[in-house]
């Protein structure tokens, strides 16, 4: 528990509110990413595409607050670009 000053309670009162948003954002990109992955593996690239451009999305905004740092972000879109890629061309040659 923070110290007994009132900036202290303050300052403890707003980490609490912060950490609990912190982890719905990250759970919410890990059930997008998740939700991309499922699609993939399924052969579905129409519903991969959509969720694509909305997980992208989500990665660069909480790159920018800082919830995840920007390489991280630049990673999962690196990734999930490359797998949509590979989708797409095996797709093709099938």
């Amino acid at each position: 528990m923070a110290k007994r000053t009132k900036s202290a309670l303050k300052a403890n009162r707003q980490n609490v509110k912060r950490r609990e948003h912190n982890r719905q954002m990250r759970s919410k990109l890990r059930s997008a990413l998740k939700a991309i992955r499922v699609s993939l593996d399924a052969k579905d690239l129409e519903s991969a595409k959509a969720a694509l451009s909305q997980t992208v999305s989500i990665v660069d905004k909480m790159a920018t607050k800082g919830i995840i740092h920007r390489n991280t972000a630049g990673r999962y879109k690196s990734r999930l670009a490359s797998r949509m890629s590979k989708a797409g061309s095996s797709r093709a040659s099938a």
